[in-house]
């Protein structure tokens, strides 16, 4: 895998190019050189024709590819042999060992690369003495296996290089892999937990009011016809918009109270009108995101809905109140309240269950989600007042 992963490496690409012209030019001005230095001479057409044979050899390496199989080791040994039969016959072509160092570094395994290596550095000095005519020269001895020394190092250090790099490069996909994965999930469960508030806020609402008129509808059927007909027109009419808003936040759409018109401030007053509740505005109002507008709507639903459900209350009122730094929403009924210091525990404990409904986590996460906090003063006896105060500047726009 790592030697594919060298083929297809531009800079490897680029440096194996590199080593094939040296090696030819190598090779011929090897072979000029000794056509200069010895007029024709007997073994002059072996020189020539081995020299012939070599750069065709060499020219089926790039076919035969990196990789360290039977035919490219074949091929290897095959070009070293016919060098060094060269070499025996003309010392002058020594210096064609550097492209075949790299060539060998590049196919072998390192210990057999390493054992090549040195074999060629050995006929490479022992060129140089023969070309010294007898005379000592140290360079003759120390040049070859320092140019070999450093040709070997400098590749395996590059090799080394791109391994971890490679390897790097693999982290960095995997954690991408794994961050995406993450971010599917929490997607996945933001939009589970933006459902489960809406069905809440909408559907299961709805058709608790729907079943409870139905049942008082049922009760008085017989002795009072009329009253049952208009709770049964009561439960059509939150049938109806139960549908509306079904549709809507499928498509993560605003609130149908919202969509009709009128902004915030008409919404909060529609929904009070159907709870039989006041409404009020306090300070100037401003142009709040949508998405606040639509977590206020939804918190004053679910308010309202326990409301109606739990607080058995003759009276409730909305106070929107706009401050200079944050709007707050207000929902306070007569009713027979709770203990909040108890439902605060039970929510540490075991995320609001049972307490008033499901309803307070739902609303106490949206005011979250938009910087918000949501606060609950109850007694019991004495009915409840929940306040959701949301920033102006929420993190939504300071992201932004």
């Amino acid at each position: 895998m790592e030697r594919y992963a060298m083929e297809q490496d531009p800079d490897a690409r680029w440096l194996a190019r590199v080593m094939h012209i040296a090696f030819f030019l190598l090779l011929g001005a090897s072979l000029v050189r000794f056509l200069l230095r010895h007029p024709w001479e007997d073994r002059s057409p072996w020189i020539v024709a081995l020299s012939g044979a070599l750069a065709a050899l060499y020219l089926l390496g790039p076919v035969l590819g990196t990789r360290a199989t039977p035919r490219r080791i074949a091929w290897l040994f095959t070009v070293v042999a016919v060098w060094m039969v060269l070499v025996v016959l003309a010392p002058s072509f020594a210096w064609c060992a550097v492209p075949l160092f790299y060539t060998g570094l590049r196919t072998l395994p390192p210990r057999a690369a390493l054992v090549l290596v040195t074999l060629l550095t050995v006929f490479v000095v022992t060129a140089q003495v023969q070309l010294s005519n007898g005379g000592f020269d140290p360079n003759l001895i120390v040049a070859p296996p320092a140019v070999a020394a450093i040709a070997t190092a400098v590749f395996v250090h590059a090799q080394r290089q791109a391994e971890r790099q490679r390897a790097l490069i693999d982290d960095l996909i995997r954690t991408r892999r794994e961050l995406a994965a993450i971010e599917r999930r929490e997607g996945t469960l933001a939009e589970r937990q933006r459902l489960s508030m809406e069905i809440h806020d909408t559907l299961a609402q709805g058709l608790s009011s729907q079943q409870m008129l139905l049942q008082a509808a049922e009760r008085t059927w017989d002795t009072d016809p009329s009253t049952a007909r208009r709770h049964v027109r009561t439960a059509e009419s939150i049938a109806e918009r139960n549908l509306a808003e079904a549709r809507r936040f499928v498509h993560d759409l605003a609130p149908a109270d919202l969509a009709e018109g009128g902004g915030l401030e008409e919404a909060l007053r529609m929904l009070a009108g159907r709870e039989s509740a006041v409404f009020r505005v306090d300070g100037v109002p401003v142009t709040l995101p949508e998405r606040v507008q639509s977590a206020l709507v939804r918190i004053a639903q679910g308010a309202l809905a326990n409301v109606r459900e739990h607080a058995a209350a003759t009276s409730a009122a909305l106070t929107l109140t706009y401050l200079d730094d944050q709007v707050v929403l207000d929902i306070a009924d007569d009713g027979r309240g709770f203990d909040a210091g108890a439902g605060s525990r039970a929510g540490r404990a075991g995320g609001e269950r049972g307490v008033r409904g499901h309803g307070l986590p739902a609303m106490r996460v949206r005011a979250q989600q938009l910087g918000g906090t949501l606060t609950v003063e109850s007694t019991p006896g004495e009915g409840t007042v929940l306040s959701a105060a949301i920033p102006l500047s929420t993190p939504l726009e300071a992201g932004a």
